[in-house]
């Protein structure tokens, strides 16, 4: 009996078929707390859409008849479709379910908004000109080292090491449970090391008020407050800092495979779409007319 082991989260799913259980459980192995709400989140839609029927007797068209009843944007149906797909994919690779019938489903084409989320240099140079102190060392953080903004609040002081020329190397943990190492100047470095005070190698870079941990949720609020000073009426979320990196990095020459390391892409194909986002450029500006 697994159980009395597993998280209270894991044990509100439990099924009347214990395989299936099992199987959830397995496969939420070794993912992030964010990641597993989410993705408990739908596969219980689906349990409850086939009626807990067991997944080894679940057909394409139960999976067909599910995917239909989602509703919402198109990128919020992928995401439900992908995490079942990555599961019933799972449960076929270990054995547990004889054939992957999630294979077959496709998700819902949806529009490519990179461009849009990009901000441009003027305005991420005046999201830092705004904020100071703690807060414009965030901002930096997430724009000059392309952070996710997860890897920015579980930063540490033992994460942050000195290089030759004044600058410094950030150990980031980040998506997968992959680890990279992130460097950035001698301008950003003395912002991050402004910051330290006496505190110890295992305090958090960014604290609150009583030296408590920042969250993800707080590091959002002061991006958000920053873009208000601003006066930048669009919306704007730590991870737009991530993408303008990206961007601007490209535009100004950097090779798409260093910035697939710094940022800790999977692939190169996700940098590359970095490449066809820029929405300032066309070819029809080469021509005459």
């Amino acid at each position: 009996m697994i159980t009395p082991i597993i998280s209270q989260e894991i044990q509100a799913l439990m099924r009347p078929n214990e395989a299936d259980h099992v199987l959830v459980v397995l496969w939420l192995h070794g993912r992030s707390a964010n990641t597993k709400r989410a993705y408990l989140s739908d596969v219980d839609r689906l349990f409850a859409h086939i009626d807990n029927k067991p997944l080894a007797g679940m057909t394409l068209a139960d999976l067909q008849s599910f995917a239909d009843s989602l509703t919402g944007e198109a990128s919020t149906r992928g995401r439900t479709i992908a995490a079942v797909k990555s599961l019933l994919s799972f449960g076929q690779r270990i054995g547990m379910l004889k054939f992957n019938v999630g294979a077959a489903l496709q998700k819902p084409k949806s529009r490519d908004t990179l461009a849009d989320r990009i901000l441009d240099e003027p305005t991420v140079q005046r999201l830092l000109a705004v904020a100071e102190g703690r807060d414009h060392a965030i901002l930096r953080v997430l724009y000059a080292a392309g952070l996710r903004v997860s890897e920015a609040a579980s930063l540490r002081w033992s994460d942050v090491h000195d290089a030759d020329d004044g600058g410094a190397f950030l150990i980031v943990f980040g998506k997968g449970g992959k680890t990279r190492s992130v460097r950035v100047s001698a301008a950003t470095a003395a912002v991050i090391r402004a910051e330290r005070g006496d505190a110890h190698d295992e305090a958090p870079v960014f604290r609150g008020r009583a030296g408590e941990p920042l969250t993800a949720s707080s590091l959002w609020r002061i991006v958000r407050r920053a873009a208000r000073a601003a006066g930048i009426t669009r919306a704007v979320s730590p991870h737009c800092l991530r993408h303008a990196h990206a961007s601007h990095a490209l535009d100004r020459g950097a090779l798409l495979t260093v910035v697939r390391d710094t940022l800790g892409h999977s692939s190169i194909a996700v940098t590359d779409r970095y490449v066809h986002a820029r929405p300032g450029d066309s070819s029809s500006l080469s021509l005459a007319v």
